[in-house]
């Protein structure tokens, strides 16, 4: 999933410096260091400061801006958080100091981000990936309630390969503003958890991994009832979760309630295949074209129906040489097989199943187009 993100507008902040009246040798001493920008010597003052006076609001305050100009942000907040705890004297300058630090850390890791997008070497770009990581975080820490920072943060993370990282962020986007992409990643995140633990032989965690897709995901679905990203994935975890049943009347009733709704169509059409009801998953597909004719993955599992249709008919007649009925499915795979191409000429896989439905219809030259097209894109 590569994603470029975009840059705030830079904001700037200019040290207002509070009169010298009353303060003590250790506070004059920092403002005149942070005039000059000498930081190492304005936070050896400010650490006697805090030290000798530890109800010193300015101190903790000037103490949390220097570490900020240093770009550690986690001290600058824990002693903004100290200065707040003595008094709201400096409230404002805080809030607008973590606004400051907010638009820093996001367009820098906006950059450190870009620049992982493009670089070449897998070391280079991940060590840039961390980093655009810490400065989103960095982030989220100053503001967060930031919406832009949690979905770029959930971006670098899946980005660098760190899936299980995702969790958080996901969840706290859905609890910000609900978005469909928000839950259909998070679903899509614990479905593919359940799938690798299939696949290593553990069922039983893998079982709680689809169910936590499920509940995510039936949640999405609630608030966005005709987001496909949601429907796909809620249908495959159904699946996988062996809740078929389940998953074949929550659509065929969301049909009946919307017999117009092209993604329902699709979903039921996915379930029905993957229960080898083929007739009733090309009928669903064709319905599904009709509602959009440009609906790509309908043309191709549409496709596939006809396929599998047609395999199953070869394998109960196997001892029938002379019934063909098969060949009149597999010739039905054609269109929406090289309809989807339209769409996706470069898909190798697609011109392999091509090149073998081709070759069981006796069609050599086809056949043979399609193979190397398979090859030449594969």
């Amino acid at each position: 999933m590569k994603r470029v993100v975009s840059a705030l507008l830079l904001l700037s902040m200019v040290f207002g410096l509070v009169a010298f009246q009353c303060s003590s040798t250790e506070l004059t001493s920092a403002k005149l260091y942070i005039q000059q920008k000498n930081l190492t010597k304005a936070k050896e003052a400010l650490m006697k400061e805090v030290e000798k006076n530890p109800k010193s609001d300015e101190g903790f305050y000037l103490l949390g801006y220097v570490y900020g100009e240093e770009g550690d942000i986690p001290k600058m907040l824990e002693n903004f958080e100290k200065s707040l705890g003595i008094s709201d004297k400096f409230k404002a300058n805080i809030d607008d100091s973590k606004v400051y630090h907010w638009s820093q850390s996001f367009n820098r890791g906006v950059g450190l981000f870009n620049r992982a997008t493009k670089a070449t070497a897998k070391d280079t770009s991940g060590m840039f990936y961390d980093k655009s990581i810490a400065a989103f975080q960095d982030a989220i820490a100053t503001q967060p309630d930031s919406v832009s920072s949690y979905k770029n943060l959930t971006f670098a993370l899946l980005n660098a390969g760190k899936e299980d990282e995702v969790v958080e962020p996901l969840e706290k986007l859905i609890e910000l503003e609900g978005a469909a992409d928000s839950y259909a990643m998070l679903g899509e995140k614990y479905y593919n958890d359940g799938v690798k633990l299939n696949n290593a032989g553990d069922s039983t965690t893998a079982m709680a991994a689809f169910d936590k897709a499920i509940e995510v995901l039936e949640k999405g679905k609630n608030a966005h009832p005709s987001d496909p990203d949601i429907l796909l994935i809620l249908s495959n975890a159904y699946i996988n979760a062996n809740k078929l049943d389940v998953a074949m009347e929550a659509f065929k009733a969301g049909i009946e309630n919307e017999p117009d709704n092209k993604v329902y169509r699709y979903n039921y059409g996915v379930l029905l295949l993957g229960a080898d009801d083929f007739e009733g998953s090309a009928e669903q597909f064709e319905k599904a074209l009709e509602l959009d004719p440009e609906y790509e993955n309908a043309y191709y599992n549409l496709g596939v129906t006809y396929v599998k249709w047609g395999t199953k008919l070869r394998e109960a007649n196997i001892e029938d040489e002379e019934n063909m009925e098969y060949l009149d499915k597999f010739k039905l795979s054609l269109d929406p097989l090289n309809k989807f191409l339209e769409f996706k000429p470069e898909d190798a896989a697609v011109w392999d199943l091509l090149g073998k439905v081709y070759a069981n219809l006796g069609m050599a030259d086809e056949s043979k187009n399609a193979f190397e097209k398979a090859d030449r894109y594969r």
